[in-house]
């Protein structure tokens, strides 16, 4: 792994540690869809394609959870925020 690789991988594995347990909700794109959540995903992607070649892949993974927070919200008024940084987007669990 690359030196950014591993930074990347490392600021990741220190947010599912210390803050993701913290936040109070959870990623829409795992509620809606199961599997992984985002920072997860992302993570995987770093390791295996690097921080470069796994920028596309990470903006999919984003908009996706965007597009399931959509989904969650217009199926029952849920409540929280999402994962994609600082947008506001609906939900509950």
């Amino acid at each position: 792994m690359s030196l950014a690789a591993t930074a990347a991988d490392r600021l990741i594995r220190a947010y599912q540690r210390r803050l993701s347990p913290r936040k109070g909700y959870a990623c829409a794109h795992r509620v809606a869809h199961g599997g992984t959540g985002c920072s997860e995903a992302v993570r995987q992607i770093v390791t295996r394609r690097g921080v470069l070649r796994g920028a596309r892949p990470t903006v999919a993974r984003f908009v996706a959870c965007y597009q399931a927070a959509g989904m969650l919200a217009q199926n029952g008024g849920v409540q929280g925020v999402c994962c994609c940084g600082p947008i506001p987007i609906p939900f509950r669990f």
